[in-house]
C-alpha cells in the first residue's frame, strides 16, 4: 500500500496587485530610463522560488543561467525581446516561460508587475 502526505496550504496572499513589495533598487545594466525593481518572495526552497516582482519603466538586459522561469503578468505594459529575435508583448493576463539559456532585453513602458515561479536547473 502506498501512502502520501496530506498537502497543506502554506500561505495565502490574496490580491497580488495590492501586495506590498519591498524596493530592491535600480535595475543593473539599464540602457534607457532608470528602472527600479521591487519584489516579495512568497515561497522558496532549494529547488524553486515563487513571488511577485515589479519594475518601473526602462530598458535593461535579462538572462536565465541555471534557472527557468514561468511568469504571469498582473499589470503594466512591456515587451521582451530575445537575442534570437523572439518578441512577446506583455500585458495583464499574459503567461510565458523563459527557459534556462534565454537572453535578451526588457522594454518596460508602464510599470510591470508579475507573479513568477523560478526553478533551478543545475
Amino acid at each position: 500500500m502506498t501512502t502520501t502526505a496530506a498537502a497543506h496550504l502554506l500561505a495565502h496572499y490574496g490580491d497580488l496587485l495590492a501586495l506590498e513589495l519591498a524596493e530592491d533598487g535600480p535595475r543593473a545594466g539599464a540602457t534607457a530610463g532608470t528602472p527600479v525593481e521591487s519584489s516579495k518572495t512568497l515561497y522558496a526552497d532549494t529547488v524553486c522560488e515563487i513571488g511577485v516582482w515589479a519594475c518601473t519603466p526602462g530598458t535593461f538586459p535579462g538572462a536565465k543561467d541555471g534557472i527557468g522561469e514561468h511568469m504571469l503578468i498582473l499589470a503594466g505594459d512591456a515587451t521582451v525581446i530575445g537575442d534570437d529575435g523572439t518578441t512577446i508583448d506583455l500585458r495583464p493576463g499574459v503567461s510565458f516561460v523563459m527557459p534556462d539559456g534565454w537572453a535578451g532585453r526588457w522594454e518596460v513602458r508602464e510599470t510591470i508587475r508579475k507573479q513568477y515561479t523560478i526553478w533551478r536547473t543545475r
